[in-house]
């Protein structure tokens, strides 16, 4: 029976380069008070390469009294917003050399409990809070085991160690388009009162029509972020006696059930109504009519967020905000109002 390779290890490079392992061993690490010269440098790591050495992640861990892994927790797999923001953050994870574990505070196998207990046990390196639910449990653990962490896309109102969008900017671009189609009866689908995003939108909203000397009182009408409550709100703002000829949706599948509505009722969109929502999802250019949206910097969020975990000191309290690229992206939900 043939007998698995040995694999290299720290000596054998050390040998090889004729090192002692010390210097092998900061030369990976990137120490940068080591003081050798280059062709020291390049002989260990040839050595490196000859040999396919790779270093032993558990002890590694052990020496420096790290992981190698981070923790990201969302309220919810099922949400379609997540998956870039995901993407983002593996690919930055990936490129500092650490893991991603990632669970969603709904599930109840390995939600936000379990997620606290990983904290308080040092089995990870820091955290993005992302749930909306059990955040303040674990955010106790964080604060008690001195764990870096960092809230995606929420603020606390007793800390400040967040990174966000800029939803307020995006809300202004979608009721910009909106206006310079000529629309004044402007109503706004929003998102639930109790989520951050939801108010930076509505606030942008109100910006926006208060710049153009356009009254929003009373144009808002709130409701989750789902195609149902989309639908049942769209319903409300049909049955106005001065039905708005424009929505400003704050999130995209409140957008689609707002379509259903309007077609149950004969109601043309964008003939007789235009339609603009936030989030360009994959579903916004195949309902009828293709939605116009606003595309969000979903992955960059996620890869800022690990990045600031990684660059920030428990202690320390910062607000940022990812703003780029945002693009409006016009499709055939909105159109001039009637005549």
């Amino acid at each position: 029976m043939n007998e698995r390779p040995r694999r290299a290890t720290l000596a054998d490079v050390a040998e090889r380069a004729s090192v002692d392992r010390s210097v092998v061993s900061r030369v990976l690490s990137g120490d940068s008070s080591l003081s050798i010269r280059d062709s020291t440098r390049e002989r260990v790591l040839q050595a490196v390469a000859d040999l396919e050495y790779r270093p032993n992640a558990t002890a590694r861990s052990l020496r420096q009294g790290r992981t190698g892994i981070l923790g990201l927790l969302i309220p919810d797999f099922m949400n379609p917003v997540y998956p870039a923001i995901v993407k983002g953050a593996e690919a930055a994870a990936g490129e500092l050399g650490a893991g991603l574990l990632m669970a969603s505070s709904c599930d109840g196998g390995f939600g936000g409990r379990r997620y606290a207990e990983l904290v308080t046990q040092g089995r990870i390196d820091g955290l993005v809070l992302a749930g909306q639910s059990e955040t303040d449990e674990v955010l106790a653990s964080l604060l008690r085991s001195g764990v870096p962490w960092l809230m995606l896309n929420l603020c606390s109102n007793d800390t400040r160690r967040c990174v966000v969008l800029d939803d307020q900017r995006a809300a202004i671009l979608a009721v910009n388009h909106l206006l310079e189609q000529g629309h004044t009866r402007i109503a706004h689908l929003g998102g639930p009162p109790t989520v951050a995003s939801a108010s930076r939108r509505r606030a942008g909203y109100e910006a926006a029509l208060r710049e153009a000397r356009v009254d929003p009182t009373g144009g808002t009408i709130t409701a989750e972020y789902t195609e149902e409550a989309g639908a049942r709100a769209m319903e409300r703002l049909l049955a106005a006696e001065d039905r708005p000829t424009a929505i400003f949706a704050a999130n995209m599948f409140q957008a689609i059930g707002a379509l259903r509505a309007n077609r149950l009722v004969g109601v043309s969109v964008p003939r007789d109504l235009s339609i603009v929502a936030i989030h360009d999802l994959r579903p916004a250019a195949f309902v009828d009519p293709a939605l116009t949206t606003v595309r969000m910097p979903l992955e960059e969020l996620g890869s800022r967020a690990v990045h600031l975990l990684e660059q920030s000191s428990p202690d320390e309290n910062f607000q940022e905000v990812v703003a780029e690229p945002m693009e409006l992206v016009v499709r055939d939900s909105t159109a001039p109002p009637p005549s």
